[in-house]
């Protein structure tokens, strides 16, 4: 995969968790620093741990000022008026659209965290790929349910964390048998089909309340 096929791959996913951000603030009902902060927590978080455990610093977010910058513009028009009516007035809408663009942000960010595994250590383990890997996937998240008080998402719902996993195992498992191009679309793709799945016909890991 190509690096400027790969900057729009990591847009797509830093679009789509940046609205997740914006959508749960205004959800809570923030001001519209609080919406770009959260917005920007989620896009970038995720790499930022990833970054620092694969100790690359100063993170990539702080020397490439294009992730927080889509980031904010995409919280500033999902602040206007009539795109802040559609996340505050339709909860049906509200709850489809966060389970596609948490999906897609899931798919997109866990395969870039594994792809930036593999160049920062070529010699990295199985391991290490697919804990950066769901890291850079759920730590946006889990830092925005964090920051807006509630649950993290990944510990209650349809095995967001689990997705992220799987996909991230299918990746690492393909990498070298079909090239890095075609295991991170496959990865992220199982990733997005799974959480549909999980949602449709209600998918969860046992919880402790069942027991």
């Amino acid at each position: 995969m190509s690096e400027t096929v790969f900057l729009i791959f990591e847009l797509i996913g830093t679009v789509a968790f940046a609205l997740s951000g914006a959508a749960t603030a205004m959800r809570k009902g923030m001001d519209i620093f609080g919406v770009c902060i959260l917005a920007l927590t989620t896009a970038t978080g995720g790499g930022v741990i990833r970054d620092l455990i694969l100790g690359k610093t100063p993170p990539a977010t702080f020397l490439h000022p294009i992730y927080a910058i889509v980031a904010l513009a995409t919280a500033l028009i999902a602040f206007l008026p009539p795109v802040r009516h559609f996340f505050t007035h339709h909860h049906a809408f509200y709850d489809h659209m966060m389970l596609l663009i948490d999906s897609i942000g899931l798919g997109v960010f866990t395969m870039t965290g594994i792809r930036t595994a593999y160049q920062a250590l070529p010699e990295a383990t199985p391991f290490l790929l697919l804990f950066v890997g769901v890291v850079t996937g759920v730590g946006g998240g889990v830092m925005r349910d964090i920051m807006a008080g509630e649950k993290p998402y990944i510990l209650v719902k349809h095995f967001y964390a689990t997705a992220s996993l799987l996909g991230a195992l299918a990746a690492i498992l393909l990498w070298h048998l079909i090239g890095s191009t075609f295991a991170i679309l496959i990865g992220a793709l199982l990733i997005l089909l799974l959480r549909f799945l999980a949602a449709i016909f209600h998918w969860n890991l046992p919880h402790a309340k069942d027991a």
